[in-house]
């Protein structure tokens, strides 16, 4: 049975830009080139990620293997849904770009470390 000591780095990064998406709701709004009628909106987006993120890290602290399962699934799913939601979104080609980017690349590692973890 696993630990799953990369999922639960993966977490803790994650925990980290959540607690950054907390205290500092407007970066989203920066990053995306946000239009000043969409910074209310996206501050509010900004706080919903970071209490899901926080949520989803937080069950990586379980020592039950199903619950990083479920952790990890979330993780993926999540960055997936602002993938879609963020790149349908943005209007800036370039930093539509950058959005899929960093969202696949989230999904990527959180997959990766969820594979390597179950490994035999």
């Amino acid at each position: 049975m696993t630990d799953y000591p990369l999922s639960r780095v993966m977490g803790l990064a994650t925990s980290g830009y959540a607690v950054y998406a907390l205290l500092r709701p407007g970066h989203l709004a920066r990053a995306l080139g946000a239009r000043p009628g969409e910074r209310r909106s996206l501050d509010r987006l900004a706080r919903t990620y970071g209490v899901r993120d926080l949520a989803s890290s937080a069950l990586l602290l379980s020592s039950r293997p199903a619950l990083a399962r479920a952790a990890m699934g979330l993780r993926i799913a999540g960055d997936l849904g602002d993938c879609a939601v963020l790149g349908s979104s943005t209007p800036d080609p370039a930093t539509r770009r950058k959005v899929i980017a960093v969202t696949l690349g989230w999904a990527g590692l959180n997959a990766l470390a969820w594979a390597l973890d179950e490994r035999p």
